[in-house]
């Protein structure tokens, strides 16, 4: 039952006049004639909890509200409500404890266009949802995730992921989740569920000073010299970081697997476990780049997604391992043998087609291009092979039954719903179009002949715009939004230094 069927219902049944209701409540005669009218504009959060409360004294009898997380957390004074724009950026807002029940059955508003913004939190110039049509309120809901603690912050507080949707509640199509959920309804459509998992490297860093290098291990007080790739030194020397960490994704239910020393210089990788539910996974990585970059600050350090920090060093990946699994839960990519199945092909070779297309996914920011270069353990042409970490799709090794794919292109400064959603939507239209990949390569595929991923931003977005793959797996809405949005990144990049370019995405993206 919503808060306004929950309000019409006490109110019907309390026999008391709306001139009644008004003094006690102190809300208007007209705010709630137009209430009572289903004009919801006028139910704003403290016009509904002052008339609720004052049915209650009135002796109202009032349906049972179900137990709320918070009820079970009463430590809690602080919530969070948000949702992840084009960029991934969390945008929302700060609501009193007070207001908690009303967040929850009724969600808030806020402008259709908070979900397109740029990289700097500003409005896409030209964009139709903002003069053209009025900058409408959508009403943003949550998402069956609910709350999540947030234990980076002193206080204890908690964070309502929230999705958009229209005032009709139809879901807003420029929401990147929606974006992936319209993925996964193709999969249901067919009777599969993907199973997802997600690699997220990142550095820390001290930016102390001008520039970044690598922090101070907080045992020794010296910096690291090199890479220390695998080295159990690197992350014992960061042990009450990772520590806090650990149990920080435990309270979030965030499933942190291995941490691992990478090949940069401060450089680790962690890795998330497979999950049924790539809505989850997704969930699960926008809230784990949050989560690292707000620990980090608590240990006088920066942590950074962005996908090169280091000109000398590897960047940042966000690799992705799925499966898709049939209605016995089967793993339809595997039949026992190194190969896989027809599917598992019919997959590679849409994930191929779609590379090229949605690089603007897989690479959305000025220095996402950095990485993208050869011999720099990323990969530069599309192709596909078994257990080959120079291909940009690989087919890992190990038990036959557990066939999977790997993803390997996208930097871990990616929005993480947009990423699934192109990645597994790739793998839909190979499934859909039954597509037969070219023959896997073998050997360094930087030393081949192959058809290269977009090397440039701006040509990223050209192929983009104009792709049809991209609306195949996007709504024409998003495509254009994110179009406009990049665009104007792009503009306004050319004119910063390389420290400003460090600065805007060491610890954003």
């Amino acid at each position: 039952m919503t808060f306004q069927d929950k309000f019409f219902a006490a109110f019907a049944a309390s026999g008391v006049s709306i001139a009644d209701l008004s003094k006690r409540s102190g809300v208007s005669r007209s705010v709630i004639g137009r209430i009572l009218d289903r004009d919801m504009s006028a139910l704003s959060l403290e016009n509904g909890m002052a008339l609720m409360d004052a049915l209650r004294e009135a002796g109202a009898k009032l349906p049972i509200q179900k137990q709320s997380w918070l009820d079970e957390h009463p430590d809690v004074r602080n919530i969070r409500c948000g949702a992840a724009d084009l960029n991934g950026q969390a945008r929302g807002k700060r609501v009193p404890i007070r207001f908690a029940r009303k967040l929850e059955e009724e969600g808030t508003r806020f402008p259709l266009s908070v979900l397109n913004l740029d990289i700097w939190g500003e409005d896409v110039e030209d964009s139709p949802l903002v003069f053209e049509t009025g900058d409408p309120d959508g009403v943003l809901l949550p998402t069956e995730r609910g709350y999540v603690p947030m234990p980076w912050l002193k206080t204890p507080s908690a964070l309502l992921p929230l999705w958009m949707h229209y005032e009709d509640g139809r879901p807003f199509e420029g929401d990147p989740r929606h974006a992936l959920r319209a993925v996964l309804d193709g999969f249901a459509a067919r009777g599969l569920t993907p199973v997802v998992a997600t690699e997220m490297e990142f550095y820390l860093v001290d930016d102390s000073g001008d520039g970044i290098r690598q922090p101070k291990s907080p045992r020794s007080g010296k910096r690291r010299p090199g890479a220390e790739i695998l080295s159990l030194r690197a992350l014992d020397a960061f042990d009450n970081f990772f520590t806090e960490l650990y149990d920080a994704c435990d309270l979030m239910d965030i499933p942190a697997e291995a941490a691992i020393s990478e090949v940069g210089m401060g450089q680790f990788e962690i890795n998330l476990e497979h999950v049924p539910d790539a809505l989850k996974a997704a969930d699960d990585a926008w809230l784990f780049k949050m989560l690292v970059r707000g620990l980090a600050r608590n240990h006088g350090m920066a942590a950074s997604f962005m996908a090169k920090p280091y000109e000398e060093y590897a960047g940042n990946g966000l690799h992705t391992h799925f499966s898709l699994i049939d209605k016995d839960g089967n793993n339809v990519f595997a039949n026992g043998t190194f190969e896989g199945t027809p599917l598992l092909h019919n997959a590679i070779a849409g994930c191929l087609k779609a590379i090229p297309d949605c690089a603007l996914i897989f690479a959305p920011h000025g220095n996402s291009y950095d990485r993208l270069v050869p011999e720099s353990h990323a990969p530069t042409g599309i192709c596909w092979a078994y257990d080959n970490r120079t291909a940009s799709v690989r087919v890992p090794g190990g038990s036959p039954n557990a066939r999977r794919i790997e993803h390997r292109v996208a930097g871990g400064d990616v929005n993480p719903y947009l990423f699934l959603a192109a990645v597994l939507g790739a793998a839909l239209i190979g499934i859909e179009d039954n597509l037969t990949p070219p023959p896997p390569i073998s050997g360094n595929a930087y030393d081949q002949d192959l058809a290269q991923i977009p090397d440039t931003w701006e040509g990223a977005i050209d192929q983009f715009e104009t792709s049809q793959i991209a609306r195949r797996i996007f709504p024409e809405i998003l495509v254009k939004n994110l179009v406009m949005t990049k665009r104007q990144e792009l503009h306004y990049f050319k004119e910063l230094s390389l420290e400003q370019q460090l600065e805007l995405y060491l610890d954003t993206v």
